[in-house]
């Protein structure tokens, strides 16, 4: 387990830099004292960002939809880095359409799972060389059943099981690598609706997701609200499970 707040020579790596969220982590993580890599597919983009945190901030490009490039692209900063103590992934693409276009799908399935899946088997290996470390994913609990957004709700499955796997070999392995999977709850939805009462700052689900992850947590549901939905989405019954995302309201 490791606790960012009292290491001072501390080291992460967040594939996926680019988000809002992941931005309020570096920048949380950086005011403790954390040196930081970034990938973004657009690191130009970062640039001025990483000069303004208060640590030493790196950006580098992510090929999130060439397996191979992503293995090469972070080996080479891992070396550069001389190893690191966190890599959080925060990498993910969604759409929704009723004719289920497999071009959709196929995008999805690609970002999703083999490039999530390059992350983090890479990640891994490099930990295991390493003999420690903490690999944390930002996942959804989009992925505890199906839904209509057919291949995101699958692929979320995917990681949140590729993560028990890897968590598996670390222990089988003996070494203190901890697995992290971070569940978050349906943001973007909520953001669509307005819902204060589920949508919280970004810099609380941020704060929650280093919390989680310093308290070496298996996995988390964050916000720790959205941990009441995830119950109900795993256990509702099939018919009223299925049947609620596509009944409409007659207009009367």
């Amino acid at each position: 387990m490791l606790s960012y707040d009292i290491m001072t020579l501390a080291t992460a790596i967040i594939v996926g830099a680019s988000s809002q969220l992941s931005q309020e982590i570096a920048r949380q993580l950086a005011q403790q004292n954390v040196e930081l890599a970034l990938f973004a597919q657009q690191p130009e983009q970062l640039h001025a960002f990483a000069e303004s945190l208060p640590t030493k901030a790196t950006v580098h490009a992510l090929d999130i939809e060439n397996p191979q490039a992503i293995i090469n692209q972070i080996e080479t900063v891992w070396q550069q880095l001389g190893g690191a103590h966190l890599v959080l992934v925060n990498t993910g693409l969604n759409g929704y359409n009723p004719e289920l276009p497999w071009q959709m799908d196929e995008d999805i399935i690609n970002v999703n799972v083999m490039g999530f899946a390059a992350i983090c088997n890479t990640a891994f290996k490099l930990f295991v060389e390493q003999g420690y470390g903490q690999l944390g994913a930002i996942n959804s609990i989009a992925g505890l059943r199906g839904g209509p957004s057919v291949a995101y709700h699958a692929s979320k499955a995917f990681g949140i099981n590729y993560l028990q796997g890897l968590s598996m070999h670390a222990q089988r392995l003996k070494l203190p690598i901890t697995i992290t999977d971070i569940q978050l709850g349906l943001l973007d939805k909520a953001a669509m609706q307005g819902s204060k009462l589920w949508l919280s700052p970004i810099n609380v689900v941020a704060g929650q997701v280093l919390k989680a992850l310093a308290k070496g947590k298996r996995h988390a549901y964050v916000t720790k609200r959205w941990r009441m939905i995830a119950w109900l989405t795993k256990y509702l019954p099939e018919f009223v499970y299925n049947t609620r995302h596509w009944n409409k309201k007659q207009k009367k």
